[in-house]
């Protein structure tokens, strides 16, 4: 009984042995995944670095749009106040030409 059970014991940890190892192949396979996914890390962290460039180089286009929005809205401002001022002027004219005109109707 004694042999039975050694000779049982010695077939399951040659069993394990043997089916725990890895073959050069398995091994080649593992390698080449972990070489796959490391390509593929580096494409996305490329990928990644790629597309926040776009991206500043997009903030950038966006803030010159709005410096240039900005600068035509106070030319835009400035041209209201002065063409409102020139009409204030042509009023105020307008007025003293009609004082002017009842003045010399009245004489």
């Amino acid at each position: 009984m004694k042999k039975m059970i050694l000779g049982l014991c010695m077939m399951v940890v040659l069993a394990m042995g043997l089916g725990g190892c890895a073959t050069q192949k398995d091994l080649e396979v593992v390698q080449a995944r972990e070489k796959a996914i490391a390509a593929k890390a580096d494409q996305a962290a490329q990928d990644a670095e790629n597309a926040r460039m776009a991206a500043d180089e997009a903030i950038a286009k966006a803030n010159t749009a709005i410096e240039r929005a900005e600068g035509a809205e106070q030319r835009a401002i400035e041209r209201e106040r002065i063409a409102a001022e020139k009409e204030r002027m042509a009023e105020e004219k307008a007025k003293k030409a009609d004082e002017m005109f009842k003045k010399s109707m009245k004489k």
